[in-house]
């Protein structure tokens, strides 16, 4: 993993800033529905090609795998940037892009069963190569996978974790109509913040 951001820059990035790339996508793990008692399976693999998720998705019991990054400490601060940027190989489901953020109030969401994620849905293509553009304005909050109205706001000078999802649930809390059961395989070769 490249060396992250933990402090705002004095003037205004003009280029992408690349967060992650190939072998650094080392430590990340999955994370799967198993948690809560579903049947899918999966796991995570970094290479030089990026982050890899084989998995086999099953919908009863909860539906969903995912990859996830480890917790940076301290956060990165991403306030100087507009959203993020990914690269990915997939097979036409749809994901979501999940966000953890410190939330300076002592911690309060911490204790939110499931924890507060600010989340964004994105299709990806049936081959080849998917690039996607996540504005921070676009991600909504949510808990286990139901959206919430929160007195507080996404804060992108305290994120704390990254993780990708196939869920057969939306970031609107519906149905996710490019949810599909059985095998996946997603290889998500970057991340770059966007100014």
């Amino acid at each position: 993993m490249v060396q992250l951001p933990t402090q705002t820059p004095s003037h205004p990035p003009t280029r992408p800033l690349l967060l992650v790339s190939g072998a650094g996508f080392s430590g990340w793990h999955a994370l799967n529905d198993t948690v809560m008692g579903g049947q899918s399976s999966g796991g995570c693999t970094s290479g030089s090609k990026g982050l890899v998720m084989d998995a086999e998705v099953v919908e009863a019991g909860g539906g969903f795998v995912s990859c996830r990054s480890p917790v940076f400490s301290p956060p990165l601060d991403l306030s100087a940037y507009s959203g993020l940027q990914l690269d990915l190989r997939a097979d036409g489901r749809r994901f979501k892009l999940a966000l953890a953020c410190a939330d300076g109030l002592g911690g309060l969401t911490e204790l939110i069963p499931g924890g507060l994620r600010w989340v964004a849905e994105f299709a990806t293509e049936s081959s080849g190569l998917t690039q996607v553009t996540i504005p921070f304005a676009s991600l909504k909050a949510s808990v286990r996978a139901r959206p919430r109205q929160q007195p507080w706001s996404f804060e992108a000078c305290r994120v704390t974790r990254l993780q990708v999802l196939h869920s057969r649930f939306s970031d609107d809390g519906g149905l996710n109509n490019g949810f599909r059961a059985g095998p996946l395989r997603l290889t998500l070769e970057a991340i770059r913040a966007l100014p």
